[in-house]
């Protein structure tokens, strides 16, 4: 297929090209900024954003679909108001001779939004999301425990989800170090974040030990 964005490439470098890979400037990262905040946003109002003409704003998108650089759009929902308020994290170390089961029987669990291969202890991790807590321990010791390539299992139970990004760019990275460090006001500081824990450091504990005596 021949070069795109030729008339058009605006401020960021050279066009993209589709066939060994899409080549990515600072005009394709800005697109994919917009579209992380508001995928279903017209390429009108798309190319207004990002400042280019429409038409460039319609090749360049195209040319991420078509190269696989925007995979599928989906939509982000709220679980606990679809009934999945429970969000666990599962641990599992496989039988190394039986990896072509566990991804197998994994497929056929429809609570499994997630699962990735990973280094340490142990060789996956599952995430689930469920009603509640008894159906993580169904899930646990009855289906994983029953599958022989299932050699052991470590749960942990999400709390709370600070913070869920669609997707990150390199180019986030650039407008981090770009922006002025922001200090909280003094009367936020001593706050507990998220009403968790709190850390005393030894100095202030031994003065309010003073003040005690």
């Amino acid at each position: 297929m021949s070069d795109i964005s030729r008339n058009g490439g605006g401020p960021g470098g050279p066009p993209g090209r589709i066939g060994i890979g899409l080549e990515l400037d600072s005009v394709h990262m800005k697109i994919l900024e917009v579209l992380r905040e508001n995928g279903r946003i017209s390429v009108s109002a798309l190319a207004e954003r990002v400042g280019i003409s429409r038409a460039n704003a319609y090749t360049r998108f195209e040319a991420l679909r078509a190269d696989g650089v925007i995979k599928r759009f989906t939509a982000e929902i709220d679980h606990v108001r679809t009934g999945l308020g429970i969000t666990a994290l599962i641990f599992v170390t496989v039988r190394q001779q039986m990896w072509r089961q566990f991804r197998a029987e994994l497929a056929r669990m429809p609570e499994v939004e997630y699962c990735a291969i990973t280094t340490g202890q142990h060789d996956a991790m599952i995430q689930v999301r469920v009603a509640d807590v008894a159906e993580v321990h169904t899930m646990v010791t009855d289906r994983l425990a029953n599958i022989p390539a299932v050699k052991a299992t470590e749960t942990v139970f999400i709390l709370d989800e600070v913070l869920r990004r669609p997707y990150v760019l390199p180019s986030d990275r650039d407008a981090r170090a770009n922006r002025p460090a922001r200090r909280m006001p003094q009367e936020a500081q001593g706050d507990v974040p998220l009403g968790k824990m709190r850390f005393v450091g030894a100095a202030e504990g031994r003065a309010a030990l003073r003040k005690d005596d």
